[in-house]
């Protein structure tokens, strides 16, 4: 009978060992597990970060460039409106010139047009004002062209335009024109008249 006990305790002391081996081994298999799980978990959640990270930083930059990009529009603008102030006063200022600054002004825009045209008649016209000046000063004017041409030219005065101030000069026939008026010259040497501006008020 004492053998058949030592059997039993020798059968059940092997199974109480393999249970604590097979519990062991268990325990450090989910040991093992919840490490490997807690690695992926920090790892994604690493990923996480960075990719919300990059996404912040791109969006920073976005929100800066577009910050950025609404001053220059801004800046642009204010300048655009500094830049038409200026040539509007540019137009007042010439419309309103005294007859002693414009009539050599005249004299100028005329012989231009006269060289460019090449013929020894032509008809001004231009507004009302400026006709009755070069009217009245005919014959200083007619004197004052020669000397600059080097030749005389037969002036007649056409009808009136709608202009600020300068001259349209033509052949007699209508055939060759020149603008000479303040806003087609104006309009022609707009890009250079804005760039003198602009290094002026801006630097």
């Amino acid at each position: 009978m004492e053998g058949a006990e030592l059997i039993i305790q020798e059968i059940n002391r092997e199974a109480e060992q393999k249970i604590q081996y097979i519990l062991s081994e268990a325990q450090k298999e989910a040991e093992r597990i919840k490490e490997e799980a807690r690695k992926r978990a920090e790892s994604r959640a690493e990923w996480i970060l960075r990719k919300a990270r990059t996404q912040a930083e791109i969006e920073k930059q976005r929100i800066i460039a577009n910050a950025r990009l609404e001053v220059r529009k801004k800046r642009l603008q204010v300048q655009e409106e500094l830049i038409r102030e200026v040539l509007e006063a540019l137009r007042e200022r010439l419309a309103e010139l005294p007859d002693d600054e414009y009539f050599p002004i005249l004299i100028d825009l005329t012989a231009k047009a006269v060289e460019e045209i090449g013929s020894d008649e032509v008809v001004i016209r231009s507004n009302e004002r400026t006709l009755g000046l070069i009217l009245a000063r005919m014959e200083e004017f007619g004197k004052a062209l020669a000397e600059k041409l080097g030749k005389e030219v037969r002036i007649s005065l056409g009808k009136p335009v709608k202009t600020i101030g300068g001259v349209i000069v033509e052949t007699p026939d209508g055939t060759v024109r020149v603008d000479n008026t303040f806003e087609a010259r104006m309009e022609r040497f707009e890009s250079e008249l804005r760039a003198e501006i602009a290094r002026a008020l801006f630097g």
